[in-house]
């Protein structure tokens, strides 16, 4: 049986449905639902063929072309979607819900599978994800110089219980010239806005939403710019941690990072960072004094930070001051003071 169901009927069904997406690969890989997997109804090169015969012979002659081109899959389509979903009940979608989902779903519907069909397809999810970045979320951002243990201290927020949003996760990219760790793979930036509006759907806006402090991209990704505006007003906690425990927390996490990576990073920032510090950093690499190397571009990282404070509001600053790179008691820390902004906002 086939049902069409609203995005809305969707999002809430999404954790229980398994999400079948039977667009092309090329167009999968370009963004998709997060979760979903890719049955693929034409492959790119049959995808171009039936769209290039429906613009030149009509609807009608594009179908006959589709049903000649999948006459032989059928079965293994089947097949695959038990995989997915052995139960036979999964939710499924192509581009606009129009003729591949449709043919799938009868195909599917054929087997005896309980099939929800999304409207509008992936085109709506689309639009759905967008109206993510309009709604308002209660926002706490964890602020503080480059090395201060931030990401640590989200997590550890999460383990207790506090609604988190980790960005850096999402792009997977730690955010600086350094940031992919000479092995991270970024998302596309569709995939990146899919997986965040997909992770602010599923928090309380508001709650609390503890979020780290971010520039506008983060490697090659860009933080959609409504959402964005909404972290660079929200309350900012300023962490003050000594520069040796920033460098300590540094060393640990690019201490060991292949040298010729590192000095193609720097090299890369020379105009911001200068051509003496450039230089003084390079050797620094070269030379396996990486402590010296992180004392050095951490001049340039500083400046930028201090910069972007600037730019607040100073009545949504708190600063507060930590002698320990312990995350646990960071974070407790932050939330003390949270909860103490709270008490005086209600006074």
């Amino acid at each position: 049986m086939t049902h069409r169901i609203s995005i809305e009927e969707f999002e809430k069904r999404a954790g229980d449905l398994p999400v079948i997406d039977v667009r092309a690969p090329a167009e999968f890989a370009h963004g998709h639902i997060p979760g979903a997997v890719n049955i693929a109804l034409f492959s790119d090169e049959e995808r171009a063929r039936v769209g290039t015969t429906y613009k030149r012979e009509g609807k009608e002659a594009a179908v006959l072309l589709g049903f000649d081109l999948t006459g032989p899959k059928w079965a293994e389509f089947i097949r695959q979607a038990l995989v997915v979903a052995p139960h036979k009940r999964l939710a499924l979608h192509c581009w606009r819900g129009g003729m591949r989902s449709s043919a799938m779903a009868w195909a599917f519907d054929l087997y005896g599978f309980d099939i929800s069909l999304l409207q509008g397809g992936y085109k709506n999810y689309r639009r759905w994800t967008a109206r993510q970045w309009e709604r308002h979320y209660t926002l706490n951002v964890i602020g503080g110089n480059t090395g201060s243990g931030k990401t640590k201290i989200l997590h550890e927020l999460k383990q207790m219980s506090q609604q988190t949003v980790d960005l850096e996760d999402l792009a997977r990219h730690q955010g600086s010239t350094y940031g992919s760790l000479n092995r991270l793979i970024q998302p596309t930036q569709e995939q990146f806005e899919n997986d965040l509006a997909t992770t602010l759907a599923g928090l309380d806006s508001t709650k609390p939403i503890w979020i780290e402090d971010e520039s506008l991209n983060i490697g090659k990704n860009s933080i959609p710019k409504p959402f964005w505006t909404q972290l660079r007003n929200a309350f900012h906690f300023d962490l003050q941690v000594p520069v040796d425990q920033r460098v300590e927390n540094l060393l640990e996490e690019y201490g060991n990072l292949d040298k010729n990576f590192l000095i193609s990073c720097t090299e890369r920032i020379k105009k911001r960072l200068g051509p003496e510090q450039t230089k003084n950093a390079i050797s620094a690499i070269s030379e396996n004094r990486m402590a010296d190397f992180i004392r050095q571009v951490l001049v340039y990282y500083d400046k930028t930070y201090e910069r972007g404070l600037s730019d607040r509001d100073p009545a949504t600053i708190r600063q507060l001051t930590t002698t320990t790179n312990d995350p646990k008691i960071n974070a407790r820390l932050l939330l003390k003071a949270a909860e103490e902004r709270k008490t005086t906002a209600v006074i």
